[in-house]
């Protein structure tokens, strides 16, 4: 297929085989090795009832979130105060997650499942999972 060409990629044609943090689970759509893009990853995050992601970050990559069900919870340590800060979201929220900032997901529901739409900066899904926050 010419480099032109638009694609188009079904929920069922999504790929597990991305990188990955406990608690979570990720899927990608838009990738190198799915589509030959060169700049962009793009994906899927599914949070099950009453999870608690591992602690991670993404590196050089900027992460933009959109949630699409559920009610995450983002989790990080304010750098200027060292206190940590819970962004409680909501459908049709967007949240930012800077280069190499340390974070979480959590899902506070007991039986809803959270599920966010992913787009990074580079194509690559880079995750580093860290001890802590």
């Amino acid at each position: 297929m010419s480099r032109n060409a638009l694609r188009l990629i079904r929920p069922g044609d999504l790929s597990a085989a991305t990188a990955q943090t406990s608690g979570m689970i990720r899927s990608a759509a838009i990738s190198g090795e799915l589509t030959g893009a060169q700049a962009l990853w793009m994906g899927r995050t599914e949070l099950p009832p009453a999870v608690i992601s591992g602690d991670h970050h993404h590196g050089e990559s900027e992460t933009g979130i959109y949630v699409v069900s559920g009610h995450p919870v983002f989790v990080f340590r304010d750098p200027d105060s060292g206190s940590l800060v819970r962004l409680e979201t909501s459908p049709g929220d967007y949240v930012w997650v800077p280069p190499y900032a340390p974070h979480r997901e959590e899902n506070p529901s007991p039986d809803t499942e959270a599920v966010v739409v992913i787009a990074r900066s580079t194509q690559e899904a880079i995750v580093v999972n860290v001890p802590a926050l």
